[in-house]
């Protein structure tokens, strides 16, 4: 397996001094190559959890395994530097750095990885639709032009594993479908697995497997 989610945990603080549970034992596995949608309710703990899977916070209690290492046991910078070499994310508010064109948050997180290749920015570039703009600046694009880089710059250091929170949820009803059509065919020819957290239905039958959440635990 790819990933692992094991009996996974997670709370937040309160101003009142107690612990909010958002989690509660939740377990789940990707393969290499799969797609999994996370669907549920607002608060049910969707963004967390994609969080935690990504790395980015710790789970009170459980464990995330990446490529059979042991992620969330990980230290911060080390998390990091795991991030870096095998996830790309996506996220609805794109992201993109602003003091940066286009090209160059096209390469951005490969560059970070130490896996940039020219050629692969380049045909990333023309197959998202974004050749004549290279020399653009984020502000200057429109929603589904910023989301088709932001999707770009997390393949574009081929990563076994891309996490996307509500991608296409800025965008209207014809942009959404183009984007979702082109992650899924751009992570299928990279050989990336794909968990996305949506509230789209068409998002969610598109993936190969779906997980709802529904209070902090998996229906």
């Amino acid at each position: 397996m790819l990933l692992t989610a094991e009996d996974i945990h997670k709370s937040f603080p309160l101003a009142s001094g107690e612990a909010q549970p958002v989690l509660s034992g939740v377990s789940l596995t990707l393969a290499a190559g799969e797609t999994l949608a996370l669907t549920g309710e607002s608060g049910s703990g969707k963004s967390t959890l994609l969080h935690l899977l990504a790395g980015l916070d710790r789970p009170n209690s459980g464990t995330v395994t990446l490529n059979g290492a042991a992620l969330s046991g990980l230290p911060d910078a080390a998390r990091a530097e795991a991030r870096r070499k095998h996830i790309g994310l996506i996220f609805q508010q794109f992201n993109l750095i602003p003091s940066l064109d286009v090209a160059a948050n096209l390469s951005f997180q490969a560059r970070l990885a130490g896996r940039h290749d020219p050629e692969w920015c380049e045909a990333l570039a023309a197959r998202l639709g974004l050749t004549p703009l290279l020399s653009a600046w984020p502000e200057t694009l429109s929603g589904g032009q910023q989301q088709r880089l932001a999707i770009g710059r997390s393949l574009a250091a081929k990563p076994p594993l891309i996490l996307a929170d509500e991608p296409t949820g800025n965008l209207d009803e014809d942009n959404a479908a183009s984007v979702l059509a082109l992650m899924l065919e751009l992570t299928a020819e990279t050989g990336a697995a794909l968990v996305t957290v949506t509230h789209s239905p068409n998002i969610a039958a598109a993936m190969s497997r779906r997980l709802h959440l529904s209070r902090g635990k998996l229906a």
